[in-house]
């Protein structure tokens, strides 16, 4: 069998942007059975696979039974989870930001924190398996990525239109969308790095540090401090490369120290950074290639 290694990234349409970060497209054949960590980070997973379907051996949550999928939703996670594959495998994956998760697919991130559901049961299984037919179907990645801005405009529109109609009905906002308005200001700040005050950002949104905690939590499924943690995690570990010193990056990406930084990356993917970049290298150089730095399941 003759070996295929394929990753290819692109950006989803203009529109599209505040909802999803980037698509990552892959596709292996003949090559060795191998596992990769899904490691946290600041995005939901969403992944269609292609061919085989995605055999999660671990999941974030350990009381989740392992399985396989043909199309998978992840929540935000502060575990990693552990995907397995015979030698093949193929689908597109797309980062989806956690406010997009309600813009898109109609419920808030909290409902998925720590878990793995199959998409079949957030959208249907007749149009999962119909997406899943199309990017089969379709010539090349960047054809594939143009026929998920075609399903995620159209569940953005419908969405829209169906908030527009309780509106012009006699409807008013409803409250949990002025508190997810909310949420994803202080998200926005957290995901920005730097020195940050949960205490400044509840003001700056009207609340109190507790409500803003409860809060977020429901809406995107970490508490405002995990987030911050998460989100500076993958900050570093997208910067790991062979001959990066430890402390250099650790002081770059706002760690105390080098043995916080080796304290997170314990916590987040089970292993020392050295070990992750042992097992995880085929992956970054993929990603380097394509444009990012971003694994298939994250």
């Amino acid at each position: 069998m003759p070996i295929v290694d394929e990753y290819a990234q692109g950006r989803p349409a203009p529109p599209l942007r505040g909802q999803v970060a980037f698509y990552s497209g892959y596709r292996q054949r003949g090559l060795p059975p191998g596992r990769h960590r899904g490691l946290p980070s600041p995005y939901l997973t969403l992944i269609f696979t292609m061919d085989e379907p995605l055999v999660i051996a671990e999941h974030p949550d350990a009381r989740q039974a392992p399985g396989a999928y043909g199309a998978l939703l992840g929540g935000l996670h502060l575990r990693p989870a552990t995907i397995t594959h015979d030698g093949r495998q193929s689908g597109v994956q797309v980062a989806l930001h956690p406010h997009g998760c309600r813009e898109l697919l109609g419920l808030p991130a909290g409902d998925l924190a720590g878990l793995d559901v199959d998409l079949a049961a957030v959208l249907g299984d007749a149009p999962v398996a119909a997406i899943r037919e199309r990017l089969c179907a379709a010539p090349d990645w960047p054809a594939r990525f143009a026929i998920l801005d075609a399903v995620f405009g159209s569940l953005r529109h419908a969405r829209a239109a169906r908030s527009h109609l309780a509106l012009s009905s006699g409807g008013s906002p409803h409250p949990a969308r002025d508190g997810a308005e909310r949420v994803g200001y202080v998200w926005a700040a957290l995901r920005r790095g730097g020195p940050v005050s949960i205490a400044d950002l509840a003001a700056q949104v009207g609340w109190t540090p507790r409500h803003l905690t409860d809060r977020f939590r429901a809406e995107l499924g970490l508490r405002p401090k995990e987030a911050a943690r998460v989100a500076r995690f993958d900050r570093a570990r997208r910067a790991l490369r062979p001959g990066v010193r430890l402390a250099a990056l650790a002081a770059e990406h706002g760690y105390a120290d080098q043995s916080h930084l080796v304290r997170d990356f314990q916590a987040f993917a089970g292993c020392a950074p050295s070990r992750w970049l042992s097992d995880e290298f085929g992956f970054v150089q993929a990603a380097a290639a394509a444009g990012d730095h971003d694994g298939i399941h994250d």
